[in-house]
């Protein structure tokens, strides 16, 4: 698996943003990446040391379609909390007060 691929996009939410404070960030990852995968893509990336890597898989849904009675499933997606070495950071979940 090609490194650039193993992360989807950053998961900003309230309970990944009191993560920050010890140094834990939280991405969704390809399904079938692994904590090594992860690792090394988190470190290629933004250029900072992993210490740890947990991941979970949050269960699939559905969902009401607009104002219309269909549903559609949405599919189960994988996230990765991945902490990282003191005094280092992520500018993407970095906010401005």
């Amino acid at each position: 698996m090609e490194i650039s691929e193993v992360i989807i996009k950053p998961i900003i939410s309230e309970a990944s943003i009191k993560e920050i404070e010890s140094n834990k960030y939280v991405f969704q990852v390809k399904r079938n990446a692994n904590k090594k995968d992860i690792a090394k893509a988190v470190k290629d990336k933004f250029n900072v040391d992993v210490l740890s890597v947990r991941t979970r898989l949050i269960k699939g849904r559905s969902r009401r379609m607009l104002k219309s009675r269909s549903r559609a499933k949405l599919g189960p997606i994988k996230k990765a909390s991945v902490q990282i070495g003191k005094d280092q950071k992520i500018d993407i979940f970095e906010t401005k007060k």
